[in-house]
């Protein structure tokens, strides 16, 4: 398991365009690391993100999957920094978009698997 979850690591350091692609990643995140959700139910813009952890070879990646509250059903991934889960937990409850934005959003382009906001 900890082979195949490698080979899907070296998938990030990839342009990926496809959507199984990013629907693999995140099952993989998912059932591979260690989370923590974070609700936003009176958000208009964010509903819940999940901070999950890790850990492959000794090296941790950091991952937020957010479901917007557009669209519930719908869940998107981003590989975020270290530090990245501590500031969005210290200010969602204030505005969870607004944390979204300043926190989360500028790491769309890493996994591709964002949406397009243009």
């Amino acid at each position: 398991m900890k082979k195949i979850f490698l080979v899907i690591i070296t998938f990030f350091f990839v342009s990926i365009n496809a959507q199984s692609s990013c629907n693999e990643i995140l099952e993989s995140v998912k059932s591979n690391g260690r989370a923590q959700t974070f609700f936003s139910p009176s958000s208009e813009a964010v509903s819940q993100i999940t901070f999950y952890d890790v850990t492959v070879e000794y090296k941790t990646y950091y991952f937020a999957v957010v479901k917007f509250s557009s669209n519930l059903y719908k869940e998107y991934i981003y590989q975020v920094g270290s530090n990245t889960k501590m500031n969005y937990s210290m200010n969602y409850l204030t505005s969870a978009g607004k944390s979204f934005w300043k926190f989360i959003a500028p790491y769309n382009e890493n996994l591709k698997c964002a949406p397009d906001f243009d």
